[in-house]
Formats: C-alpha cells, sequence, structure tokens
C-alpha cells in the first residue's frame, strides 16, 4: 500500500498531464537553410552521355523524427521529376542525354508548410543523331508513288522531317516537310519526271534556346522511267459526219502494260475498258465537240484529243404564236416551222410536225388555232420528225409559254379614305376590278391635272394626289384611263361616280353673329338673343360663344341647322361688351365671326328713383331757403334782448344794433348772434368786474 500523502500523487497526475499537453500543442521548429542542384558529369555533355542531376536539401531542426522531403524537378519550367523521401538527397538519371534533354532545370523542396527552389542550372547537350533513309522502291515510272522513311531512333521529342531531291547534278530541293511525329516520319513521294535522282533526309527540334538541325541522312539513288501509254484514237467514217450517222470511235495503248483506257466528252465518261475500247453510237446536232481518248496507270495519265462535227439536216423547229399578245375570247394560231439544211438527203415535205400543250399532243400538223380561254393557257411545244437514210430524226421545240390576258375592266375612282373635305387636298384611287399586269392608269382633272401610275405588282394601288376642289360638282371633271394592251382602246372611268360613293364634307363659311334686339342697346333685366348663322357648312355644325374679356367660352351647342340660338337673361351691366362667336364641323376647320357690342342701359324704375331723390332733394333746398328768408324778416322787426337773472346778481338789459341783428342773421342758425352775445357779455364784465360777469 503506498504510504505517501494523497494530495502529492494528486499533484505528480497534474503535472505529467499538463507535461504532455504542452508537448502535444507545441509546435516543431525548422528552417530550410539552402536548395542546391548539381549536374553530372558536366553542364555540357556530348549526346549519349548518361547525365544526373542531384538536388540536395539542407534543412535545420529541433531534432525532428523522420522528417520527410518532397522533390520536384523542372525543365524549363515544366515539372518532369517528383519524388517523396526522409533522405534529404534526391537524383535523377538522363540515360544516355539527347539533345532534347537541353535546357534550364531547377529544383523545389517542400518540407511540411515550408517549401524553397534552387537556382537555375543549365545542362546542354551537344550533336544530333544522323537520320537514315528508306525506300520501299528505287526504280519506277514517272508519276508512281513510293514511301519514304526517315527515322532517327535514338533522339527525343518531336522531330520535324524534311525530304530532299537532287536531280542529276542540280541544286537539291525540298520535296516535302511533314509534322512533328517522334523520332521517325512515313509519307508518300512522286516523281514525274524521268531520270536519274538522289534522295536524302535530315530534321529538326525546337528548343527553348533555338532550333538545332541535323545532318544530312544517307543519299539513295533512284531510277525514274518513263511509261509509254499515250493512246491512239480512231474516228471512223470521219470526224465530220451529218447527224443520224453511226460513228465509230477505236481508242488503244501500244503497251504490255495494265493500263486502264477512258473515252470522255465534256467531262463524262462515254466507256472504260482496259488496254483499248471501241464506243458505236448514233450521233445527233448537239454532239459536236471534242473526245478525249486517257490512258492510266497509277497516278500516270496520257490523253489524246480529236474534234468531230456534226452538221444538222434540218433546224431545230421553232414555234411561233399569233397574235403575240392574245386576250381572252380571241382566236390565236399556233405555227411549227423548221430549216432544211441538207436538201439533197432531206425535203421539206418528209418533215412531220406535232403540236403538243403541256406534253400533250394536240394536232399532227403545223398549225393549230384556238380561242384563248383559261383552260389553253399552258406550255406548247412542237416536235419535228425526219427519216435520213432509214434513221428517224426527232428534234423539239423551245417551250412557248400562251398565257391569254384579260383586258382591264373600267375603271372605278374612288377617294382614298372615302371622305373629301372642300377646300383641302385630297388623294384619288383609281382601281379596276379585273385586268391582267400590267396596267397603265392616267387621272385627269381640275387644275390641269394629268399623272399616270402603272400598277406591275399584286397590291400595288394607283393612287393620284390632288389639289383642293371647291365644290362637290367639280368631282365629275375627273377622268381615269386605264389600259394593259397598246393594240386596245383606253377604258374610261368617269367622276361623277365619286359624287355617290364619297362622303363630302364642305367647311363651314362666314360665320355671323346677329343681336336681338339689333340695336345693340339694352336695358338692365332684358332678355338679349345672340345668334350665330353660317352661310352654308356641312351639318352638323358645333357654335361656340365668348364674351371678350372673360375667359374660356359662354356655351358651346351642336345643331343640325345653319344657326345656332344663344340667350342672356336678365341682363346685367356687367354683360356689356363684345361677344363673338366660332363655328365648326367635320371638316375641323374653325371659322370666327366678327364682334359685335352689346351695350347695357339703367333700367327704368331705378330711373324714376333717382328723379323722386332728385325732386325731394330740391324741396328741401327750397324749405331751407325760405325758413332762412322768414328768420331774417323776424330779425329785423325789432331789437333782440337778453335778460339773465341769477341770485343775488343785477339784471341788465342788453340793445342790440341793427348791424349785430345783420350779423346774426348771416350766421348759422345755431351759432346765430353768439359772438354778438358774446362781446355784450364780455363788455358788461369789463365794466364792472365786481358784479361776477354772466
Amino acid at each position: 500500500m503506498d504510504s505517501r500523502p494523497p494530495n502529492l500523487l494528486l499533484l505528480l497526475v497534474l503535472t505529467s498531464l499538463l507535461h504532455f499537453l504542452q508537448c502535444a500543442t507545441e509546435q516543431s521548429s525548422y528552417i530550410i537553410d539552402d536548395i542546391g542542384i548539381t549536374v553530372l558529369p558536366s553542364s555540357t555533355v556530348q549526346s549519349g552521355t548518361p547525365v544526373e542531376i542531384i538536388c540536395k536539401a539542407r534543412v535545420s531542426h529541433d531534432n525532428i523524427p523522420n522528417l520527410t522531403y518532397t522533390f520536384e524537378l523542372r525543365r524549363n519550367d515544366v515539372a518532369i521529376f517528383s519524388s517523396t523521401t526522409t533522405e534529404d538527397t534526391a537524383t535523377y538519371e538522363i540515360l544516355p542525354a539527347r539533345v532534347a534533354d537541353s535546357g534550364s532545370y531547377e529544383c523545389r523542396v517542400t518540407v511540411k508548410e515550408k517549401s524553397r527552389i534552387s537556382f537555375s542550372q543549365k545542362l546542354e547537350v551537344t550533336g544530333l543523331q544522323t537520320p537514315t533513309l528508306y525506300l520501299d522502291k528505287t526504280t519506277f515510272y514517272a508519276g508512281d508513288d513510293f514511301i519514304a522513311t526517315c527515322s532517327a531512333p535514338e533522339e527525343k521529342g518531336s522531330l520535324i522531317f524534311s525530304f530532299f531531291q537532287r536531280f542529276r547534278n542540280e541544286e537539291p530541293q525540298q520535296m516535302k516537310q511533314v509534322a512533328p511525329t517522334g523520332n521517325f516520319s512515313e509519307t508518300t513521294l512522286i516523281l514525274r519526271q524521268t531520270g536519274d535522282y538522289f534522295l536524302y533526309c535530315s530534321y529538326e527540334i525546337s528548343l527553348v534556346s533555338g532550333t538545332r538541325r541535323s545532318n544530312r541522312s544517307n543519299e539513295i539513288h533512284v531510277n525514274v522511267k518513263g511509261l509509254q501509254i499515250t493512246p491512239v484514237m480512231n474516228v471512223l467514217p470521219s470526224f465530220n459526219v451529218f447527224e443520224g450517222e453511226l460513228l465509230e470511235v477505236v481508242c488503244k495503248v501500244m503497251t504490255f502494260e495494265i493500263v486502264e483506257v477512258f473515252l470522255t466528252r465534256n467531262g463524262s465518261v462515254l466507256k472504260k475498258s482496259l488496254v483499248s475500247l471501241s464506243h458505236r453510237f448514233r450521233v445527233h446536232e448537239g454532239d459536236s465537240g471534242e473526245l478525249t481518248c486517257k490512258a492510266e496507270r497509277g497516278n500516270v495519265q496520257k490523253e489524246t484529243y480529236q474534234v468531230i462535227t456534226v452538221k444538222e439536216l434540218f433546224s431545230k423547229p421553232h414555234l411561233t404564236v399569233d397574235p403575240v399578245e392574245i386576250f381572252e375570247g380571241e382566236k390565236f394560231k399556233l405555227t411549227c416551222s423548221a430549216n432544211v439544211y441538207v436538201p439533197e438527203r432531206l425535203s421539206n415535205e418528209t418533215v412531220q410536225f406535232y403540236i403538243y400543250k403541256d406534253n400533250i399532243k394536240l394536232t399532227s400538223s403545223g398549225t393549230y388555232i384556238s380561242v384563248a380561254k383559261p383552260n389553253k393557257n399552258g406550255n406548247y411545244t412542237c416536235k419535228a420528225h425526219a427519216v435520213s437514210q432509214g434513221y428517224s430524226i426527232v428534234k423539239e421545240s423551245q417551250i412557248l409559254v400562251v398565257k391569254a390576258k384579260v383586258l382591264v375592266s373600267e375603271p372605278v375612282l374612288s377617294v382614298v379614305g372615302g371622305t373629301l373635305v372642300l377646300g383641302k387636298s385630297f388623294q384619288l384611287l383609281c382601281r379596276s376590278d379585273s385586268g391582267t399586269l400590267p396596267i397603265t392608269y392616267s387621272l385627269n382633272g381640275p387644275n390641269s391635272l394629268n399623272e399616270q401610275r402603272v400598277v406591275s405588282k399584286p397590291g400595288e394601288q394607283a393612287i393620284f394626289n390632288s389639289s383642293a376642289i371647291f365644290k362637290s360638282s367639280d368631282l365629275k371633271n375627273f377622268i381615269c384611263h386605264a389600259r394593259n394592251s397598246l393594240n386596245r382602246p383606253l377604258v374610261v372611268g368617269r367622276g361623277w361616280q365619286l359624287l355617290h360613293s364619297t362622303n363630302i364634307i364642305e367647311p363651314v363659311l362666314n360665320p355671323v353673329l346677329t343681336i336681338v334686339p339689333r340695336t345693340g342697346y339694352v336695358s338692365e333685366g332684358q332678355d338679349v338673343k345672340l345668334t350665330c348663322s353660317v352661310e352654308k357648312g356641312a351639318l352638323p355644325i358645333r357654335y361656340t360663344w365668348y364674351h371678350i374679356g372673360k375667359e374660356g367660352a359662354l356655351t358651346s351647342q351642336t345643331s343640325k341647322e345653319l344657326q345656332g340660338t344663344y340667350f342672356i337673361h336678365s341682363v346685367k351691366g356687367e354683360d356689356k361688351g363684345e361677344y363673338y362667336c366660332e363655328t365648326n364641323n367635320p371638316a375641323n376647320e374653325t371659322k370666327q365671326s366678327a364682334a359685335v357690342m352689346i351695350s347695357v342701359k339703367m333700367a327704368g324704375w331705378k330711373k324714376g328713383l333717382i328723379a323722386v331723390f332728385c325732386i325731394l332733394l330740391m324741396l328741401a333746398l327750397v324749405l331751407v331757403i325760405a325758413f332762412k328768408t322768414r328768420l331774417l324778416r323776424f330779425k329785423r322787426k325789432g331789437t333782440g334782448k337778453l335778460l339773465v337773472k341769477s341770485a343775488g346778481t343785477k339784471v341788465e338789459r342788453l340793445s342790440l344794433t341793427q348791424a349785430e341783428v345783420n350779423e346774426a342773421a348771416n350766421a348759422t342758425p345755431g351759432m346765430m348772434g353768439k359772438s354778438v352775445w358774446s362781446e355784450r357779455v364780455s363788455g358788461s364784465e369789463s365794466d364792472d368786474p365786481e358784479q361776477g360777469g354772466w
């Protein structure tokens, strides 16, 4: 049993645990000191020498066990070798080194999370292997192909091979250069000229530092022989023959070689055989031309030419129609004819004609007469048949298209849009319901109108621009002519049709505003009627009334008459002023009347009231004057006295002179005699100041 205290045992356990955790969490310490790269035996070696490239890492660390190194070797910045090891050195062997191994080498070493790259080290490999040329045959005919192989088996990389020829003592010429395929190339070559040749090859390789070229390969002597396979051609009975005759063409090659022989004409093979051939055929007028006899062996061809001439006995038939311009319902005649060139072999009477419509025979003669109808339209041909020396010759004419025209119908005039506003320019459409295109339309009308339109495609229209007219009756003066044949009379359409088919709108004319009462002087409280009328214009008409000086319209109304009325009820003084009206109709032309004046007089009862007031005012003035007159008379009759008495005061009688009375009479009634009395009182007071005054 452990005799140590329990606390000491627990302390030891905790210390060990902490040390373990510290070791687990601490990172190992290391540094890559240097990376070295060495090329052995030298940085410049001869091709075929074994070469080692050694990459060495120097790393300082705190005793990290089993430290792992990852080496990557790169040539011209391209990875070529990689190795992971616990050794601090890696070796890359090149056994043996070739020119393709030349380049700039670098070594990258990665240790855990750290990486470092070495300095660049160049390797220069000199000397290319001399290529070897092989031929599958050295003696052959001119034009034959042969296989040439050029190889440099010890070299690496993509080599570009070139093949050369030297004819006798001439300068070498390149025959072919092939795309890179490795360290050998096989291709097919051809020599087309006879004689002795010397062939060789070489190659080149592209490096970062530039292009390296090899030495010339071995030369091979080649003997190219000529191949005598030119064919011989005979034409029997002659190369100048008449149509219908039998012609034989013999083509052969004088050789023991296996040769293919072809007879061609205008790119078509007539016959093919070995060594020789014979071709018999009956000639026609189109067989004149060049015959070619070709002999072929491998890539070698020889040719012989012979021109044959085939004379016609009679011409190709010609089909005509009369008349040239056909209209439905009219008769037409087809005529088939041909010219005989060799009357001693063929006469006109022996030529038989046939007329066809859409490849269906219509007649066995040279003429055909019918009436033009839609079912007679179609493609017509004729054939001429003749027999010469027991051989039948048939020739066919060109196709003649017969399509009967439809005569243009009577043209109809109409206004574009269907509505015409008098006084405004407009457009007229002249159109025929039927007629074969092209159709020429001509329009004559007022104001020296004379224009022409040609409708040549479906959907086109003959539209004419016309200046304004001011009377609907002028529409009768328009005339449209239509024609689709110079040999037919003009078809006429007249303008009276326009009166029935056109919506004619006449603008309003000369609006006038009249007032009732007509004098223009109106008493307050009366009603005024403003009538706006026009001389003429298409209905309905819109009338609008305005009071000059006021914003906006007074009122507006639409009427189906040539006048409109607006009432002002119970006229006031503010209604005086100038008025005018505007008119408009579907022509959308606004016309304005001249302005009229309305003067508003005062009402009669107001005049009476003013008269009464004036009379009363005059009476009041008369009464005032009368009162003043009586008062003046009264004052003249005696002397005015004023007695004033107070307790303990003395009463004194005052007497007024006549001048003082007159002055009092001229003063305001309420103030009459005030100054006089004041003077008197003041005078009295000044006489006896002890009395205490008034």
